[in-house]
């Protein structure tokens, strides 16, 4: 056998041909044999889903914005088009994740899982709409720990009388989880210590901080740089969790998973579709974040509700779905490899990637959160669940959903 062909079957990953294996590798994805044609793939990719009907609201979101049509119409539009182009997101991801081997297909959906999160956060940070950025991450964590993780074990709870999974890998991804959660209290501290001061000082001019109805000007200066600390030192984090998740330690995680179906996409294809699929989807979350502002004054509904409970719905739409779909297959690993690692995605690679993009934007934005949101922060996993577990989780979520409605 060539040498050329060798570091293709090495199982143990020779240090000496690392380079040689990636390109061949790459090189033989793009020419395997019996991989489908641009037209089945595409055919797959636009047909492959009935929830593929709601694109009917992109064009319908485009057109509404462009006339100025009613803000609830515009935000409508844009917010169902959101859902299809998520899957699509994530189809055109696992589609290309199929034939690249673990760590790159890990690194492409680390890449991409949230990409949806994260263009709706940068279309709100570049209009402004810092209060969006923050309640939206901060509920696209709560939605995964307790609305989908919920839903899952309820639905696992229909068909088995108790559900188990990898308790280790679940710990570990806690540990990391709350250590994202610390870093969001670090700042609320900060800014409650601030305040303490200035009721202090307030207190000895007999000037009450309490009882001022002017609003209290905070220097954000230490704010700031806290939050952009914080954010490249999680960054650092996340880039060591990956290699823990990947490399390291991939034991912990490995699952029995579902024998994989052969791919329906080619590589290069799905890589065209994903980028496209990015592409339009940004249109659309900018016109989403363009009528928020609008559409909450004009009936009523509170912006933080927006950004926590409807935004991260949409955004998460599909995944949700797969998640259930999988608990009630019985595979559990996968539903808390969805729920907890998309959340630890969003905690410690999206929020402080977007405070970085702030930074550079010139946009002040910062990882303080009020008390009240800091405190929703609930994570226990002991490796088994039930579908009380499931309902519990469901009806904290649907409480936090409640006093942010009147909030």
């Amino acid at each position: 056998m060539s040498s050329e062909s060798t570091p293709l079957l090495n199982g143990n990953g020779s240090h000496s041909h690392s380079d040689a294996t990636f390109f061949q590798r790459v090189k033989t994805l793009i020419a395997a044999e019996e991989e489908p044609s641009w037209t089945q793939s595409y055919r797959f990719f636009i047909f492959g889903s009935y929830l593929n009907l709601f694109l009917l609201f992109v064009p319908l979101s485009v057109i509404a914005h462009k006339l100025n049509w009613d803000a609830a119409l515009r935000f409508s539009f844009s917010f169902i088009a959101i859902i299809p182009l998520a899957k699509l997101l994530g189809e055109a991801t696992e589609q290309m994740s199929a034939k690249l081997g673990q760590t790159l297909a890990g690194l492409l959906n680390a890449s991409f899982g949230n990409a949806v999160e994260i263009i709706v956060g940068i279309a709100a940070l570049l209009q402004g709409e810092l209060r969006i950025v923050q309640t939206s991450m901060l509920g696209s964590i709560l939605s995964n720990l307790l609305l989908v993780l919920g839903c899952s074990f309820l639905a696992a709870g229909f068909k088995f009388k108790e559900s188990n999974f990898q308790v280790t890998a679940a710990q570990a991804s806690s540990s990391l989880m709350t250590l994202a959660c610390i870093t969001l209290v670090i700042p609320a501290a900060y800014h409650s210590t601030i305040l303490a001061n200035m009721a202090s000082d307030g207190a000895k001019n007999k000037l009450p901080l309490l009882f001022n109805t002017e609003p209290v000007d905070i220097d954000q200066s230490g704010l700031l740089v806290i939050s952009r600390g914080t954010a490249l030192l999680l960054l650092g984090v996340y880039v060591a969790y990956l290699c823990f998740q990947l490399k390291t330690h991939s034991y912990l995680f490995e699952t029995e998973e579902p024998v994989a179906e052969a791919p329906r996409m080619s590589v290069v294809a799905a890589g065209v579709a994903l980028l496209a699929t990015t592409v339009v989807t940004s249109f659309c979350a900018d016109y989403l974040v363009a009528s928020i502002e609008e559409t909450a004054e004009r009936y009523s509904i509170p912006k933080p509700f927006i950004g926590l409970i409807l935004l991260p719905i949409v955004a998460n739409a599909a995944e949700h779905v797969t998640s259930v779909w999988m608990a009630m297959k019985g595979q559990m690993e996968l539903t808390i490899g969805i729920c907890v690692g998309s959340s630890i995605q969003i905690a410690t690679f999206v929020v402080p990637l977007l405070v970085i993009v702030g930074w550079i934007a010139g946009h002040e934005l910062s990882l303080f959160f009020a008390n009240f949101e800091v405190n929703l922060f609930s994570f226990v996993l002991d490796g088994k669940s039930n579908y009380m577990e499931g309902l519990m989780l469901i009806t904290l979520y649907l409480v936090i959903a409640l006093a942010f409605w009147v909030t």
